[in-house]
């Protein structure tokens, strides 16, 4: 009994007298069909079957000898080691804890056709630019379609293009690894035959909890480390201050207002808010329903107004009085309230409306001390190569621990000073609730 397995538009069929036990068999074609990620595991059930087959699924990228010096610092070579036991799986870092490195050195350790998925064009740049120390690198994203031993693709062209990449590589290196997941980015792993997967993330939790699924897409969690875990050593030691602000007398009124045409809303619809699925299921009923997408939007007015009191760009101007000789990023939720910042002092902003050039000016004026402070929305929260700072400001954010280690390992790249993240909350609002979901990832030690 000989089985034939021959790579085709994202899965693998099966042809021959052979049953496979995770597979759907295909009348049309008398074979079984899987989708591609099941590679590994149809070639080891094969084998512990005894049964005989022929293999005509990888088509890899010839590879030369991927020959460079990789100077690892101990957790990264203990990262290294806890992935190579099975080759498959997600290391969890602090952010400005040398993830690349742990993924060039896998790079260099297997010697194969490799893929790098990243979700934006900057940090495509960037890995590009740490992967040249093996030769000539591809760049697969809107720009250019190249393939090479070596290729970095963002999350989008690997999408759309996952037929064409899907037998092409041997191993995935999922940068910000928690994107995978998504209902469209999940098939860049499906599709693909690699048998080796790398996930790398800071945090791996997703609101919505769909990173169950990265086990079965890239391997489960191999090695993690949080920023407490290095602080001091190979990052930043770090104090994180939380300041509560009250809000002036008609910020008070206008807010419970706002939030409680909210609040009746979902008492009057019997609806309890105990996770973010239920927030979402009223966020769906705005299609249809007029009332649930008026109280929407007075929540929305309620949030702004907790996000933006005038204490606390008062505590603000405090905050940057004190740390003039320091490095400072201050972190908004919402525009509106970047350009606020940047005309009260003469902050430079960058928001996702800062074209690449005038970002690029930014960081090179903040990293020469130029600028001691730089404002942003969410633009900076996930990969984005930021000059090294050592003050952090909070001024809003969501409930997202991800987001939140992301914003604190913005300040902790070693600068021979102690690090501050002051997180400003306003009194009495819903803010706080919001504070205490996104710290959950983090040690309580380190917080004021």
């Amino acid at each position: 009994m000989l089985a034939k397995l021959e790579y085709d538009k994202g899965t693998i069929i099966v042809k021959g007298d052979v049953h496979i036990p995770f597979g759907v068999y295909d009348d049309r074609s008398k074979c079984y069909r899987v989708f591609a990620y099941r590679y590994r595991d149809i070639i080891n059930y094969l084998n512990l079957s005894g049964i005989e087959y022929q293999d005509e699924v990888l088509s890899p990228i010839p590879v030369p000898f991927f020959d460079a010096e990789i100077e690892l610092r101990d957790y990264q070579e203990e990262a290294v080691q806890s992935w190579m036991v099975d080759r498959r799986g997600v290391i969890v870092l602090p952010t400005g804890a040398g993830k690349t490195y742990v993924a060039l050195e896998i790079i260099r350790q297997l010697n194969v056709p490799s893929l790098i998925v990243v979700p934006t064009l900057d940090l495509l740049d960037q890995w590009m630019e740490k992967l040249s120390i093996f030769g000539d690198v591809g760049e697969f994203s809107g720009r250019k379609k190249e393939m090479r031993a070596i290729t970095v693709s963002t999350y989008d062209s690997a999408y759309i293009n996952a037929e064409r990449l899907g037998n092409k590589f041997m191993l995935l290196v999922f940068d910000e690894v928690h994107h995978l997941p998504s209902e469209s980015f999940r098939m860049i792993a499906e599709m693909s035959a690699a048998p080796y997967r790398l996930g790398l993330t800071a945090t791996m939790e997703r609101d919505d909890n769909l990173h169950s699924l990265l086990p079965e897409l890239v391997g489960g969690k191999v090695y993690e480390l949080k920023p407490e875990d290095i602080a001091g050593k190979y990052l930043a030691p770090y104090t994180i201050r939380r300041i509560v602000v009250p809000l002036n007398e008609d910020e008070k009124r206008e807010y419970e207002t706002k939030s409680t045409k909210f609040r009746e809303y979902l008492r009057k619809k019997g609806i309890r808010l105990t996770s973010p699925d239920d927030f979402r299921k009223v966020v769906m009923r705005t299609g249809f329903d007029r009332e649930a997408y008026e109280a929407l939007k007075s929540w929305e007015e309620a949030r702004k107004i907790a996000y933006n009191s005038k204490n606390k760009l008062k505590a603000l101007k405090k905050i940057l009085e004190k740390h003039r000789k320091d490095k400072i990023i201050v972190f908004t939720r919402y525009n509106d309230l970047v350009y606020l910042i940047s005309r009260a002092f003469l902050i430079p902003p960058i928001t996702y409306k800062t074209d690449q050039s005038e970002r690029k000016e930014i960081f090179r004026n903040f990293k020469k001390g130029i600028y001691r402070a730089i404002v942003s929305s969410q633009v900076l929260d996930e990969g984005v190569d930021v000059p090294d700072a050592n003050v952090g400001v909070i001024m809003s954010g969501t409930g997202s621990s991800r987001e939140y280690i992301q914003r604190l390992g913005r300040i902790l790249r070693p600068s021979g000073k102690k690090a501050i993240l002051y997180e400003l909350i306003s009194a009495e609002t819903s803010e706080a609730s919001v504070s205490r979901r996104r710290r959950k990832g983090l040690s309580n030690s380190s917080v004021r």
